[in-house]
């Protein structure tokens, strides 16, 4: 059954006058410029966390060839980014739907893209990524995809990227380590550098997850930001009050200035099919399924869910103009792509504009502006350590992790992919591995019970493409490649 259509308060409110309000349907939807403000400054700092968790994850992983991009470039296009995107939707979309860079999707691109490529072929398969949602949407085919993979596999996808997200930010803050292989042990990782937990950085991570967590129990608005702002804080004084041998990658040290000129160096630094020369078509296209599966489907749900907390759905359970708005998502994957921010991606923490009254894409223009506002406070935003920021990546890790309710635990059928794609995501360290471990189970476990012909053929060919990827070794051996 669609979700059925919310409707705004009906209170008595004098109608804004102007092309404003015509071009936003502001009145008609029983807004004011006010309410629709106050809804952008919500968004804005319920998501300003990506402008500092994009570059440190990103920033964090280096390429095939021992690159790593910098963070001061990142923080500059993330901001960029969020800014043009968030404003297109609002203008095009007419929903207070803001984008920015997919917390998981950048996280695919930083550990299980780049190593295998270059950052400007990795950042080339996000633009194809986009350019092909777009097409989806275009042809129509997006109801084809949308039917081919069972709801609870989608949800188990957002499970695994979730406990994904949250390994690394507990591996990034050095509350988890591998133990060396000089150990000669069969455990595989530990508590801390040495088994237990030691130093300042950790206790300030330490601290920062109870923080966030504690916020989130409460319902405080903008928790992950408050968090993340506040263990920085902690880590500047720790820093310089005890003898901190390293941090990691980032320094929490107060900068000379907070204001600079945005550095705009990685702007189109990308290459469009160069991933075809250094891996091969067929893992580029499982690269690029795996990407179109963790931005598409997470974008339908977010799309549809701040659409009905803001009581914009039709009769039907229907998005008013979604053809528009998931054109717009497409074309901000592409331009994450090209601006090396990774792909953007709708936001559901949009749902706090929503729930301060925003209702039209006006709220956009607001929380856009406060991001290109962003583009000038990179030495501010780029003293953020891991261990202040990590924290909101095991938050993240939690808040996705809450979707495996949703899965029928007691249908094999459906509760076996779903805990293969669950399971193998984290314990490889890879999505892809994952998604198609799951997809794989799926068609053997229907095939098997005798109900083969209720798999969607696009499920068939998706376990297929996994297939050949998972057995590449052995048919390139058998073919003599290797």
């Amino acid at each position: 059954m669609p979700p059925q259509p919310q409707q705004p308060p009906q209170t008595q409110r004098p109608p804004v006058s102007g092309g404003l309000d015509r071009f936003f349907r502001i009145s008609e939807r029983g807004s004011t410029l006010a309410r629709e403000a106050r809804g952008g400054l919500a968004t804005f700092f319920t998501m300003a966390y990506i402008l500092v968790l994009n570059p440190l994850v990103l920033g964090g992983a280096e390429d095939a060839h021992g690159d790593r991009l910098d963070p001061a470039q990142l923080t500059t296009v993330t901001a960029l980014v969020a800014a043009v995107m968030t404003i297109v939707m609002g203008v095009a979309g007419n929903l207070p739907l803001a984008l920015a860079a997919g917390l998981g999707l950048n996280a695919v691109v930083a550990f299980q893209i780049a190593p295998l490529m270059s950052w400007d072929d990795a950042m080339g398969l996000v633009v194809l990524e986009g350019l092909l949602i777009c097409a989806l949407v275009l042809t129509g085919l997006r109801e084809a995809v949308m039917r081919a993979i069972p709801q609870p596999l989608k949800q188990a996808i957002g499970v695994g990227i979730g406990l994904f997200v949250a390994l690394i930010g507990f591996v990034d803050a050095g509350f988890v380590s591998r133990v060396p292989d000089t150990a000669h042990t069969t455990v595989p990782v530990q508590l801390g550098g040495s088994g237990t937990l030691s130093g300042w950085p950790v206790l300030v991570f330490c601290l920062g997850v109870l923080l966030t967590l504690a916020l989130l129990a409460r319902g405080i608005k903008g928790a992950l930001l408050i968090s993340i702002v506040t263990m920085t804080l902690l880590a500047i004084v720790v820093d310089s009050v005890a003898d901190v041998p390293s941090w990691g990658l980032t320094t929490p040290a107060w900068p000379d200035r907070l204001v600079a000129a945005p550095d705009f160096g990685l702007v189109g630094h990308f290459s469009l099919f160069g991933a075809f020369a250094e891996t091969g078509a067929v893992t580029v296209v499982l690269l690029v399924f795996t990407l179109i599966l963790s931005d598409f489907f997470d974008t339908m749900g977010t799309v549809v869910g701040v659409s009905a907390e803001a009581g914009l759905l039709d009769a039907e359970g229907k998005v008013p103009g979604l053809g528009r708005v998931l054109l717009v998502d497409g074309a901000a994957a592409v331009a994450g792509g090209a601006a090396s921010a990774s792909s953007a991606t709708s936001y559901v923490e949009s749902a706090a504009g929503v729930g301060e009254g925003a209702r039209t894409g006006f709220a956009n223009l607001v929380t856009g502006g406060l991001f290109a506002l962003a583009l000038f406070l990179t030495p501010l935003l780029t003293i953020v350590p891991m261990q202040a920021a990590a924290p909101a990546l095991v938050a993240v890790g939690f808040l996705m992790m809450t979707q495996v309710k949703h899965v029928d635990w007691d249908r094999y059928e459906i509760a076996v992919p779903a805990f293969l794609v669950i399971a193998v995501m984290p314990f490889t360290y890879s999505i892809t591995n994952g998604i198609g471990a799951g997809f794989l189970a799926y068609v053997v476990i229907m095939a098997v019970l005798g109900r083969a012909r209720q798999v969607h053929g696009l499920m068939w060919a998706a376990a297929a493409l996994f297939l050949v990827y998972f057995a590449i070794d052995p048919i390139e051996q058998a073919l003599g490649v290797k």
